[in-house]
């Protein structure tokens, strides 16, 4: 009798094997896309959270927060930088991520305008209740945003210990791309994302929105990532063309002249999976 004969035969398994890896091969590069769309996604809510928090603020104080650095060098970086990024976390979730102190100077070291204790008090030296308690908690308002949604963290945690007040929090983006020890976790922690309020008094598109509002926080992040971020910094120094920055916020549709995208509110800037400013991949609250 003759017996069929069960199994593959090599040549068989051989294509076999080839058409598994020829679809997973297609499969991969469609599950990375899907895996990027749902980051993108992800980010776009997450400035539009971050957009519903600054709305709360300007309800409560009249105006949005402010974005001018604090710096004696513009562009190049000090050790008390406060820049737009850094003001816009102080707002939203305070100095110290326990609310916003209303009387707050803006200042990178927590202290109020005469550089004394009324305000976020980071040296404790208020007591008035004696109960060992601070009694700044009690003139709070906020966090207007969640801190799981916030994703703040230290400039020095993200960007190292450079010229950009290495003390104070920025809200970092969803592109987890830097290794951060919360406590005991480690945790992925993103890039910072970029804050420019506009200035309503400004008649021209570079006086609308301040270049050196976030300068010195790239300007850091530069020199960490040995690598240029297009657009949003001047090429050579202060005194240069600012035209990549104009070019990077104007409103194409308005010919007339350079008119920036919202010229009565604010920018929102997240460098995207590529963790690079100014690059295509960059996601925003204006543009299309």
């Amino acid at each position: 009798m003759n017996r069929e004969k069960s199994g593959f035969t090599l040549v068989e398994l051989l294509i076999t094997i080839a058409i598994i890896a020829t679809l997973v091969g297609l499969l991969i590069p469609t599950l990375s896309v899907v895996r990027q769309t749902a980051k993108e996604a992800k980010q776009k809510a997450q400035l539009t959270t971050i957009e519903l928090a600054i709305v709360a603020f300007k309800n409560d104080y009249g105006d949005y927060p402010p974005s001018y650095a604090n710096s004696d060098v513009p562009y190049l970086g000090g050790p008390d930088d406060y820049c737009g990024a850094q003001k816009l976390a102080e707002a939203l979730v305070g100095w110290d991520l326990l609310g916003f102190h209303p009387k707050s100077a803006w200042s990178a070291k927590g202290l109020d305008a005469a550089g004394g204790p009324l305000t976020y008090d980071p040296l404790k030296k208020r007591d008035d209740n004696k109960d060992g308690i601070p009694d700044t908690l009690n003139e709070r308002k906020g966090p207007y945003l969640e801190l799981a949604t916030a994703s703040a963290f230290k400039t020095k945690e993200i960007i190292g210990l450079g010229a950009t007040s290495p003390e104070t929090y920025v809200l970092c983006d969803v592109f987890g791309r830097k290794s951060v020890t919360v406590g005991t976790k480690v945790v992925k922690a993103g890039t910072p994302i970029l804050y420019y309020k506009a200035d309503t008094s400004g008649k021209l598109i570079r006086n609308i929105y301040k270049l050196f509002d976030n300068d010195s926080l790239i300007y850091i992040k530069e020199l960490e990532d040995q690598k240029k971020h297009p657009g949003l910094r001047p090429p050579l120094n202060p005194l240069c063309d600012a035209s990549s920055f104009i070019s990077y916020i104007k409103d194409p549709k308005i010919t007339a002249r350079d008119w920036p995208y919202r010229p009565d509110s604010y920018i929102l800037i997240s460098a995207g999976a590529d963790g690079f400013y100014g690059t295509e991949d960059d996601i925003r609250n204006f543009g299309y």
